[in-house]
């Protein structure tokens, strides 16, 4: 076999991957990428990038509808299916041509193909056919894929986050299985476009990693939207035609529609790449490591959703850069599960960093105070015409260890929230500092007044 050296290289071109190789290369490091489909991995081509660009014309079709309550004269004529695909397919085309630049620019060699793990007397390596790529370390980062449930099988009218993003047409009416943070942005952006929408969730909240007031605020939105959920459902079995799906629930009942979007989450994509040969272990197929994100085989390394815990794009990237910055000897600090950002970019999106009020009491007892305001009270919410909630949870007498919101472009406020909880701020350190007006940061401000004893909009 061929062999090649380098410093790094790295498995996988996703967000974990190429923000490592980057990185790595940056602090002088020869950078070996390999990528069996494209660089960007499943954020950029299948999920973060193409998602948020169909929710946003989503928005628009929403906007158009509203537009006679603001005093604007439109008309709604449906959706271009064939325009909304080009213009996502435009976005992604535009970041994806970006990041291949940034990768040529830094000198990292990228490998197409696929790669599978080797460790013998000479460390760590990924072969690639009949080429082997041995580094000084590997980094692994080879990211998820769907899951789906026993007795469902992707095809025909039953899809996946996959499938329903390359769909030619709006379905009249979808069942979504699972109300997590993708089967919740799907069914708004298709309620959004003109479908009747039924989820189905197996626990009693949407969103259930969530706080239960983000949880409840959510629901009722949805509710006055016209989605349908059914709470505490679990799914017994599917069939389908050419016409139609059908699933039966646990409890007898049936429900039918066009299709159904399996959306139960996404599993760790470790199998058939010689992870378990290598001796790197493994816990129900996620890479086991330390809290530097070292394997259990010297020299080799994981990051992003095959690293239990999160499986967020962002918490990835930041993952890759840590891993650069530790083997070049950096000592990168540890960023903490709890202080990595959480967005569900549905209408109205929903955010949070940091523990739910119901793991603070769990915790910390009577020590836990909370501060929650309704957006009612914003004025810039009120001109976007959104509602929603802000809500605070801190320690008596100690810091923020929580943020939670619900309503329309909250997404864009949740970085003042990591910085509270990342910081271990006090309410009353951030109660001076000024929120510019009108924006919807007040909502914070207030929340933030209220838990330092001085509260100005809410009682």
């Amino acid at each position: 076999m061929t062999a090649h050296h380098s410093d790094l290289v790295v498995l996988g071109g996703g967000s974990a991957g190429y923000a490592a190789a980057i990185r790595a290369a940056e602090l002088g490091s020869s950078v070996v990428l390999v990528e069996k489909d494209k660089l960007g991995g499943t954020c950029l081509h299948r999920g973060c990038i193409p998602t948020k660009a169909i929710l946003h014309a989503a928005e628009i079709a929403d906007a158009v509808r509203d537009a006679a309550s603001v005093g604007v004269t439109a008309t709604f004529e449906g959706i271009d299916v064939a325009g909304v695909t080009a213009f996502r397919e435009g976005i992604v085309a535009k970041k994806f041509a970006g990041l291949a630049g940034l990768i040529k620019a830094r000198g990292i060699t990228v490998v197409a193909g696929e790669g599978r793990l080797v460790v013998d007397g000479d460390g760590p390596a990924v072969a690639v056919g009949e080429v082997t790529y041995r580094g000084t370390d590997v980094l692994l980062a080879t990211g998820s894929h769907t899951r789906t449930l026993p007795g469902i099988e992707i095809g025909g009218r039953i899809l996946s986050s996959e499938e329903a993003l390359a769909l030619a047409e709006v379905p009249a009416s979808v069942i979504v299985l699972g109300g997590g943070v993708i089967g919740v942005e799907f069914a708004s952006a298709w309620r959004s476009m003109g479908a009747d929408v039924t989820i189905v969730e197996a626990l009693d909240h949407l969103v259930p990693a969530e706080d239960v007031a983000s949880s409840k605020a959510l629901e009722r939105a949805f509710r006055k939207r016209g989605i349908v959920a059914r709470l505490g459902s679990r799914f017994a079995s599917v069939s389908q035609t050419d016409a139609e799906v059908s699933i039966v629930l646990s409890d007898g009942s049936e429900l039918a529609a066009d299709y159904l979007l399996v959306a139960v989450g996404r599993g760790p994509s470790t199998a058939g790449m010689g992870f378990d040969e290598a001796g790197v272990v493994l816990e129900r197929g996620f890479v086991s490591v330390d809290e530097r994100l070292h394997t259990s085989v010297p020299h080799v390394w994981a990051a992003g959703d095959i690293v239990p815990g999160l499986q967020l794009a962002h918490r990835g990237f930041q993952q890759g850069i840590f891993v650069a910055e530790e083997i070049a000897g950096l000592r990168p600090v540890v960023v903490a599960e709890q202080s990595i950002p959480r967005v569900t970019y549905s209408h109205p999106e929903v955010a949070s960093v940091g523990i739910t009020e119901a793991a603070a009491r769990t915790a910390h007892g009577d020590r836990v105070a909370v501060s929650e305001y309704n957006l009612a009270g914003n004025g810039r919410s009120e001109i976007i015409g959104t509602g929603g909630i802000v809500k605070i949870v801190r320690l008596v007498d100690g810091p923020v260890i929580g943020v939670h919101l619900v309503g329309d472009r909250v997404g864009e406020l949740i970085s003042e929230g990591q910085l509270a909880v990342a910081w271990e701020a006090h309410p009353e350190d951030i109660a001076p500092y000024v929120h510019a007006h009108p924006t919807q940061s007040e909502a914070l401000g207030e929340a933030f007044l209220a838990l330092a004893g001085k509260p100005l909009h809410a009682l």
